[in-house]
């Protein structure tokens, strides 16, 4: 059985080997699920707030400049290369259906605008409702995971293989 990491708001983790990295109860956060397939180095930055801390330094990781650097200097660190970093986006969900909310909006414009930046495709996502969600990568496969609300777990992302095609000869 694999070990699950929970990545709580304002956390990032980076693994490889037979981890699941596993975020909850997601609301207006966004969090970042990365993947390098060369590497097999999973990591994922749970996201709560925009930019940087104001006034501050952009070290912190619940802003998402601190967050989505820290995740990905630990991921270099570990053998990545920008690169060959592929990402998913779960999150930014109005759970407390405000209708002058603006920070799920916010969350998405600044970790998308982050990672445009760096040339880091987002494979997939899943942003936006009313409804709490989590996401879940497997370290080693890459796959990656969704829920929304008590839904069962439906899959979101797989990172490509490349698989030979074998042809074969018919006779007829």
């Amino acid at each position: 059985m694999k070990e699950i990491i929970d990545v709580n708001t304002g956390e990032t983790a980076v693994q490889r080997g037979e981890f699941v990295l596993r975020a909850m109860a997601i609301g207006s956060c966004v969090v970042v699920a990365a993947y390098d397939s060369k590497t097999k180095n999973a990591g994922m930055a749970h996201i709560m707030l925009p930019g940087c801390d104001p006034g501050r330094s952009c070290e912190k990781t619940k802003y998402a400049t601190g967050g989505i650097e820290q995740m990905l200097n630990q991921m270099l660190e570990s053998g990545s290369v920008l690169d060959d970093i592929e990402v998913c986006l779960v999150g930014a969900g109005n759970v407390l259906q405000k209708e002058d909310d603006i920070i799920c909006e916010d969350n998405i414009k600044s970790v998308t605008t982050i990672l445009s930046e760096k040339r880091i495709p987002v494979r997939a996502s899943f942003l936006g409702g009313n409804k709490r969600k989590s996401i879940s990568i497997d370290t080693e496969a890459g796959s990656i995971s969704y829920t929304e609300g008590d839904d069962l777990e439906k899959p979101l992302w797989q990172p490509q293989e490349v698989v030979e095609i074998k042809q074969s000869s018919k006779s007829g």
